[in-house]
C-alpha cells in the first residue's frame, strides 16, 4: 500500500498521517500507474476547523482498513491511499476530485466533511460512475433529493444527530431552545431537523444566532444573545473547533453553571478532548462509535491508537474504517477490472451486503444509501470520572437507528 498526498495548495499536516502509517511512503503516481492498482481518496480538511475531527487520521483509519483486509486474505491487488485538502470549499473540493478521477485513476471517494463540498464531490462521483463513501458531511440530502447509485452515507447525518440530542434533551425538559448555527448547508440542516423535533415533543424555538463560516473565533455575542432569550437549552449547530470554541467561552462566561444545558448537536470525541472535561463535564452529544463500547471496538482502537497517539479516532474516523473495509470486500467479489470500470456495481454489492467490522459490528445499508448505524447518546464525564485521557465518555442511552434516519422515501431512486 502506497499513500499520495494532493492539494492546490499543498498539504499542511498530511505528513503526519504518512508517516503514522506502517509499510506506506509518499511518491507521485501517474495515471498510466493507476490502472493495475486500486486508488482511494481521502478528501477532507487537513488544516483547518474540522482538521482533528476528520484530517489525518480519517487517512490513517482507511489505511487501517487496507491493512486488515489484507491481513484477513482479501484481494490479490494493490491499493494506494491518497490524501487531499479541500480547506471546507467547494470549488477547492471539485478541483481535486476532477483532478483525481480525470488524471489520477481514483476509484473511490472518501469522507468529504462540510456539506456544501460534500455535495459537490457528490454530483461529480455520479457523473464518473466512481463509488463515493461520505463520513464527514452530514447533510442529510446525500440519500434524499440528491442521492446517486454512487453513494454510500455512513457514520452520521443532521437527521440522526436531531432525534438523538434534540429528542433526549428535550424529553429531559428541556423544552425551549436557542441555536447557534454555522452559516452554510450543515449548520441550517441541523438546527432545521433538530427545530422540527423539538416542536414534535412540544417544545419551542426562541430564536437562532447564524455566523459566518468558517472565519469565526470570537462567539461571545452570540452566546450572551442565547442566554438573553431564557431557553433552557442552547444548540451548538456547528462542529469541529467552532464546537471547541463555543463551549469553552460558554464555561468562561458562567452559562453552563446557570442551568442552561449545552448541546453539541454534531459533537465528537476530539471535540470533547479539545474542550477538556473541567470545562465540558455534562456536555450532551451523540456519536455512532466510541473506542470503549464494547470488545471490538476495543480492538479496534488498540491496533489504530499507536498511529494516532495525539489523536483518537471518533464516529467520522471510524466511518471511513468500515466503510472502506465494507468498500474493499466488494471490490474483491467483483474482481478490480470491474469495480474500476463501474463504481455503482460496487456500491450496489456494498448495499446488498451487511456490513461488519470492528468499529460499528454488523451494518445494514439502506437502498438510498445510508448506513444504519446505532447513535448512542453520552454525556462527557467529569474529571473524577476519567480514568485516562481519552476516557470522556459515558453512555446513558442509545436510539433504534430506524427511528433516527430520514425518510426512505426522500430519495427518488427508490420505490418504497
Amino acid at each position: 500500500m502506497t499513500i499520495s498526498s494532493l492539494s492546490r495548495r499543498g498539504l499542511l499536516g498530511a505528513s503526519a498521517a504518512i508517516a503514522a502509517m506502517p509499510a506506506a511512503r509518499a511518491r507521485a503516481q501517474g495515471s498510466s500507474a493507476a490502472g493495475a492498482k486500486l486508488r482511494i481518496g481521502v478528501l477532507n480538511d487537513m488544516s483547518g476547523v474540522y482538521r482533528d475531527a476528520t484530517g489525518p487520521t480519517s487517512a490513517i483509519c482507511a489505511g487501517q482498513a487496507v491493512e486488515d483486509f489484507k491481513a484477513a486474505g482479501g484481494g490479490t491487488f494493490e491499493i494506494e491511499v491518497l490524501t487531499g485538502d479541500h480547506q471546507n470549499k467547494p470549488d477547492v473540493g471539485i478541483e481535486i476530485t476532477r483532478q483525481w478521477l480525470d488524471r489520477e485513476g481514483v476509484d473511490m471517494i472518501l469522507d468529504v466533511p462540510t456539506s456544501s463540498v460534500a455535495l459537490a464531490v457528490n454530483a461529480i462521483c455520479k457523473e464518473k460512475n466512481k463509488a463515493y463513501v461520505n463520513c464527514g458531511g452530514a447533510t442529510t440530502d446525500l440519500t434524499g433529493k440528491d442521492c446517486t447509485p454512487n453513494i454510500i452515507h455512513w457514520s452520521y447525518d443532521t437527521a440522526m444527530l436531531s432525534a438523538a440530542v434534540g429528542g433526549a434533551l428535550t424529553k429531559q425538559g428541556g423544552d425551549s431552545w436557542y441555536f447557534i448555527t454555522a452559516d452554510y448547508v450543515f449548520g441550517h440542516q441541523l438546527e432545521r431537523d433538530t427545530t422540527e423535533v423539538v416542536r414534535k415533543l412540544g417544545g419551542k424555538v426562541l430564536g437562532s444566532a447564524p455566523y459566518p463560516f468558517p472565519n469565526t473565533r470570537d462567539f461571545s455575542s452570540f452566546l450572551l444573545a442565547a442566554q438573553a432569550s431564557g431557553a433552557k437549552v442552547i444548540g451548538l449547530a456547528n462542529a469541529g473547533e467552532d464546537t471547541i470554541n463555543c463551549t469553552k467561552q460558554a464555561h468562561e462566561f458562567g452559562i453552563t453553571g446557570s442551568g442552561v444545558k449545552l448541546a453539541a448537536l454534531l459533537g465528537s470525541l476530539t471535540t470533547t478532548h479539545g474542550v477538556g472535561l473541567e470545562q465540558g463535564q455534562g456536555l450532551i452529544l451523540t456519536e455512532s462509535f466510541y473506542w470503549d463500547l464494547n470488545d471490538r471496538t476495543r480492538a479496534f482502537a488498540k491496533r489504530v491508537t499507536p498511529k494516532t497517539p495525539k489523536n483518537w479516532p471518533n464516529a467520522v474516523h471510524a466511518g471511513c474504517y468500515g466503510g472502506t473495509f465494507h468498500y474493499l470486500k466488494s471490490v474483491a467479489a467483483l474482481g478490480l477490472a470491474r469495480a474500476k470500470a463501474d463504481g455503482a456495481a460496487v456500491v450496489a454489492h456494498m448495499r446488498a451486503n451487511v456490513a461488519d467490522d470492528d468499529a460499528f459490528g454488523t451494518t445494514h445499508i439502506r437502498a438510498d444509501g445510508r448506513a444504519m448505524v446505532t447513535p448512542y447518546l453520552f454525556q462527557a464525564k467529569a474529571p473524577s470520572e476519567s480514568k485516562g485521557e481519552w476516557d470522556l465518555y459515558k453512555l446513558i442511552g442509545k436510539v433504534a437507528p430506524d427511528d433516527a434516519a430520514p425518510p426512505l422515501s426522500a430519495c427518488p431512486l427508490v420505490k418504497v
